[in-house]
């Protein structure tokens, strides 16, 4: 039942991410021929911002078919949980290239006075606006279970708010005729787009450097562990993050009492903290490695 309801999740997740693929992609294309046309800053860097949405879904997509596909093997015990982590990263330097290359163009561009026209700005921003709610709308209910679907949801939903910094930029420019209504928007949706970046590649270096979960009080763990009955000593407790929504444990119980009774207690103990994924050893006094448990990947 919980490896059907799994595939279920992924099939959603994949069908999801291709339907917005193909949304943003139409969208993308009109985006960025409109701005080279018009000469819009504000536009093209909207349209950077949704090329880097297109790179995350794409990814995105090719990492959870990694996971869902790729089976475990003697040189890959874990199979491929970790590809949507390495997703996550790359996202976030393109994220972070692109920021930059904005800033430094509408910087370069304010010692000018460019004359862009609104009209076309209003109508591509509001197509686009369009287009990022409709997959945010799609995305969303599947964010919180891969890393690869929160990565594109998040670059998605800061491109809906560039958008509207678009579309704001056309109706100055169209109502007052101010010249640098474009570049400031360029500007303002960079620096939207760079915390949104940093929290990006934070969370998926928490993963890589297998740190312990956020959510997880190691020091509160290690004191329950230790209190439990037949408990006479906890150590070379580990844990960490495989993939997101996947946290694994390790851990030596020292006992004296009924080792079958101890691991029981052990694993009960952290599946109510959400380790399911755990490696429990027991060793009693004067003896090492007498029974261990391990759970499924």
């Amino acid at each position: 039942m919980g490896a059907g309801h799994s595939h279920g999740t992924a099939d959603t997740r994949v069908s999801r991410m291709t339907i917005a693929a193909a949304i943003l992609s139409v969208f993308f294309v009109i985006e960025i021929t409109t701005a080279l046309v018009i000469g819009s800053l504000a536009l093209l860097a909207d349209a950077s911002h949704m090329l880097t949405d297109l790179v995350a879904i794409f990814m995105g997509l090719t990492a959870l078919l990694l996971a869902r596909r790729g089976s475990k093997s003697a040189a890959r015990t874990y199979g491929w949980h970790r590809a949507e982590v390495f997703t996550a990263v790359a996202n976030a330097v393109l994220l972070l290239g692109v920021a930059g290359f904005i800033v430094y163009e509408a910087i370069d561009r304010l010692g000018e006075t460019p004359d862009v026209p609104g009209w076309p700005m209003i109508l591509v921003a509001l197509a686009a606006l369009t287009a990022n709610v409709t997959v945010v709308l799609l995305l969303r209910s599947q964010a919180q279970g891969s890393l690869a679907v929160k990565g594109a949801y998040m670059e998605v939903m800061a491109d809906a708010v560039s958008s509207v910094g678009v579309l704001i930029a056309g109706i100055v420019t169209v109502t007052t005729r101010w010249p640098y209504a474009d570049a400031l928007v360029a500007v303002l949706v960079a620096l939207w787009v760079l915390p949104r970046a940093i929290a990006l590649a934070r969370a998926a270096l928490r993963i890589l450097s297998e740190s312990s979960p956020a959510h997880i009080d190691v020091a509160e763990l290690h004191s329950a562990l230790a209190a439990l009955d037949g408990v006479t000593g906890v150590h070379d407790l580990h844990v960490w993050t495989l993939a997101p929504g996947k946290d694994m444990v390790t851990v030596h119980l020292g006992s004296d009492g009924s080792s079958d009774r101890v691991l029981d207690d052990a694993r009960t103990l952290l599946a109510g903290r959400g380790l399911d994924h755990s490696t429990v050893q027991i060793e009693s006094p004067g003896t090492s490695a007498q029974c261990a448990v391990n759970s499924d990947i």
